[in-house]
């Protein structure tokens, strides 16, 4: 099938951060961001056009250092976050500042691939998210459904909350936690949760995984040995409250209720190497992908665990006879989790992978060598999901 072929991008430099653009809802439109230590790092405004299966692109110049992770604002489709490695004193520190993107980015001024001769555009610094002597900043999360001026950051092991004041151009510093006890406690990673209004977030530091509430900044619960080795990623389920996916050093994923922290609902077992991202999809919660660095994307199907175990909620009143036999008759059969598909474009670690926020059904993966891959859900369970 001619449409589910892969769409795949190489950008010129090493790279392992990416982001949709959140606000975009009506274009297929992902950021990159590059990490090289001897040229001026990048960020590619990557457009899919769905209809001619071509990409446009744009190029920011990120001055600032290698980009380690970047997020998009929920509100501001011009407005993203980046973390960046800068040297100070002869030590390395990863920093965060807020960035805007040039206005002539906005939609419809793209280029053409093959125009690569034209000048690449600097971003315009709004504010530094700087945790005045709280070490190396590991990533940056938005306040889901908010103005976009809710930010949290993870600065070794710090969990800092920020406000952002008048268009994004100062910082202030609303409240802050830190983990407590021995040894070298450090975040690698964190989510914002999208309910409970926007209250909890969930925060990953070597092998555990901790709730916070962001209104009291105390932790609401722990799962203490979530992998064997170190946690890499989280994803809350967009559609159940209290359903978390978490992946690590240990090839695993695994599914959380955060009520009932004991053991996971369910664990995954396909990689052969560090899972290093894990993302539900926004709308159909059962597909969830992971990128590892065994070089593979996998598609999951976790029917049995979502929201929709047994298709669509559907009235009643609106079946016929036969309808509500088929419905009770498929009903009665247990959801089978699977694997969908494979995914080995790649000939490098995979170190993100996410779902575009204009098109459900379509997401991006991206290698260390700077390969980007577009790719579609098959487009025989897209159709068994909606019928």
């Amino acid at each position: 099938m001619e449409d589910d072929a892969p769409v795949i991008y190489g950008l010129e430099f090493q790279a392992r951060a990416l982001t949709p653009q959140t606000a975009e809802t009506d274009a297929i439109r992902f950021l990159v961001g590059t990490q090289s230590l001897k040229y001026d790092n990048q960020i590619h405004v990557i457009d899919f056009d769905d209809e001619n299966n071509i990409i446009n692109k744009n190029v920011l110049l990120h001055q600032a250092g290698e980009i380690w992770h970047i997020s998009a604002s929920p509100a501001d489709k011009g407005v993203l976050a980046t973390c960046y490695n800068k040297t100070a004193d002869s030590k390395v520190v990863t920093c965060a500042a807020v960035w805007r993107m040039p206005a002539e980015l906005e939609p419809g001024g793209q280029e053409s691939p093959e125009d690569a001769t034209s000048p690449a555009h600097a971003l315009e610094l709004l504010c530094h998210l700087e945790p005045a002597a709280r070490g190396s900043t590991a990533c940056i999360a938005w306040e889901p459904a908010g103005d976009g001026k809710r930010v949290i950051s993870l600065a070794d092991n710090h969990i800092l909350l920020w406000d952002l004041q008048e268009s994004s151009s100062q910082a202030m510093l609303a409240s802050s936690a830190s983990l407590e006890g021995k040894g070298q406690l450090k975040f690698t990673t964190g989510r914002w949760s999208p309910h409970h209004n926007c209250s909890q977030v969930a925060t990953a530091n070597d092998t555990a995984i901790r709730g916070w509430d962001t209104r009291t900044m105390r932790s609401i619960y722990c799962i203490e040995s979530a992998h064997g080795q170190l946690v890499r990623d989280l994803d809350f389920n967009p559609n159940k409250q209290y359903y978390l996916a978490s992946c690590g050093d240990d090839c695993k994923v695994r599914f959380w209720d955060t009520r009932n922290v004991a053991e996971p609902v369910k664990t995954l077992e396909e990689h052969s190497h560090w899972v290093w991202n894990v993302r539900y999809n926004h709308s159909h919660d059962q597909l969830v992908l992971t990128g590892s660095s065994d070089s593979r994307v996998i598609l999951s199907n976790m029917v049995s665990i979502s929201s929709e175990p047994f298709g669509h909620l559907v009235d009643d009143d609106d079946l016929s006879d036969q309808e509500e036999r088929r419905l009770e008759e498929k009903s009665q059969e247990p959801p089978q989790d699977s694997v969908v598909a494979t995914y080995e474009e790649h000939e490098d670690s995979v170190y993100a992978v996410d779902w575009s926020s204009a098109d459900p059904w379509l997401f991006a993966s991206l290698s260390y060598d700077g390969r980007l891959v577009i790719n579609r859900v098959p487009r025989a369970l897209k159709y068994h999901i909606l019928l």
